[in-house]
């Protein structure tokens, strides 16, 4: 039979393969950037990372496909709304016992228990599998990514506990997801049989009796597609279109609130590169003795006595003694800060600060040094306790004491 002949059905509408088209390449570009930061220390993703030009730019890229996927979803929702209430097209997607029963026939037909495989319809037991499992894992990355992307707002309701929790099911949803999408999906659909009907939009009557039977049975019956009077779609569509259009406007909102919420600890801000003193003395440094006018003779030597101490001559003057500072890192500052901050900014250092340890503190982190010892005044550290609302807030004595530690240099012990 030759391809002029071969009869074809629409399987996938233009609308319906560009949606998913655009989630496709906002999932792959999420992948892309999003393995990287979970597996931070690979080689291959210090590499990626160096070629994209850093960490920020990374973020970014994966921050506006985030952003994509979401205005995805959302379209998705209306169009559900207007298949369902509109067009009254039946909801083959939703999951029955019929599935069940496909998934333990197909089971048993692959291994050899069973002479037939299951008659399938619209959407068949892996394909509404799949569906709802990206569904599930939207959900997931949405909530988990609001977390992330808001921690201030988040710890406002929550403890800080679940910024890392959240960090770590966002991960590995991640991983879960991209290994569902390379084993599953590209094998049923790419390799087992390749099926082209999201790139063309139709199946060939061979391909629907191998994949969807029960469907083209519908099809031939006239049972399909079940068309609408003019005059029921516009008395719908005046109801559901106002509706959809407040609904939209909301989701939208929705969206900008997620992106534009705070500015948290992963934002970039521009360093500033203050003038620090390498090193400011805690005692005045003592005055040079002046030299005598005139020598001193063998017999004008002082000489030393069991009373006084050690010999001393004009030129020997004792320096002042010097007194270090009450506040430390050891015997009351890094007590403090991990009691606060350990949370989000521990072991898990969250915008890659960690304050739980001194050398950590000191080398900040993704947003550069939020100490700089000797000035507190332009000392991150300070300028996000001294805004309030943070976390990890802490008292006005405690914002005290860090001020003084870190003006007399941040002393370790």
């Amino acid at each position: 039979m030759s391809n002029a002949t071969v009869r074809t059905y629409e399987h996938f509408p233009l609308a319906r393969r560009i949606e998913h088209w655009t989630m496709m390449l906002s999932f792959t570009i999420l992948a892309i950037t999003g393995l990287p930061q979970r597996f931070s220390s690979s080689p291959v993703s210090i590499a990626f990372v160096g070629i994209l030009g850093g960490i920020e730019t990374l973020r970014t890229i994966h921050h506006i496909a985030a952003v994509v996927m979401m205005l995805g979803t959302a379209w998705h929702l209306l169009v559900f709304g207007y298949m369902s209430y509109v067009r009254r097209t039946r909801l083959t997607m939703l999951p029955t016992l019929q599935d069940a029963k496909d998934g333990l026939q197909a089971l048993l037909y692959n291994i050899g228990r069973a002479k037939t495989p299951p008659q399938m319809g619209r959407y068949t037991f892996e394909e509404k599998m799949e569906y709802w499992a990206f569904v599930w894992g939207a959900i997931i990355m949405g909530v988990t990514g609001f977390m992330m992307w808001n921690p201030i707002a988040t710890t406002r309701i929550l403890p800080g506990e679940v910024i890392p929790a959240a960090k770590a099911a966002h991960g590995g949803e991640a991983l879960l997801a991209v290994l569902a999408i390379i084993v599953w999906h590209m094998y049923g659909v790419h390799i087992k049989r390749f099926n082209r009907s999201m790139f063309t939009g139709k199946m060939t009557e061979e391909e629907m009796l191998h994949e969807h039977p029960l469907e083209l049975a519908d099809i031939k019956a006239g049972m399909a597609d079940r068309p609408l009077d003019d005059a029921t779609l516009r008395k719908r569509q005046r109801v559901y279109l106002p509706i959809a259009a407040v609904l939209a406007l909301f989701m939208l909102l929705g969206v900008y609130g997620f992106v534009s919420a705070e500015q948290s600890a992963l934002t970039t801000v521009e360093r500033q590169m203050p003038t620090v003193v390498a090193f400011v003395p805690w005692t005045p440094t003592p005055a040079p003795t002046q030299t005598p006018t005139v020598p001193p003779t063998e017999t004008s030597l002082p000489t030393a006595s069991p009373t006084t101490g050690p010999e001393q001559t004009p030129d020997s003057t004792p320096a002042t003694p010097s007194v270090a500072s009450d506040l430390t890192w050891d015997n009351a500052i890094g007590a403090m800060l991990q009691a606060k901050c350990s949370a989000c900014h521990g072991a898990t250092a969250l915008g890659g600060l960690n304050l739980s340890t001194y050398a950590g503190a000191l080398q900040g982190g993704a947003s550069g040094p939020v100490i700089l010892p000797g000035d507190s005044a332009n000392s991150l550290l300070v300028a996000k306790q001294q805004a309030g609302g943070h976390p990890g807030q802490l008292t006005p004595e405690e914002i005290a004491q860090i001020i003084e530690w870190i003006d007399a240099g941040a002393p370790e012990n």
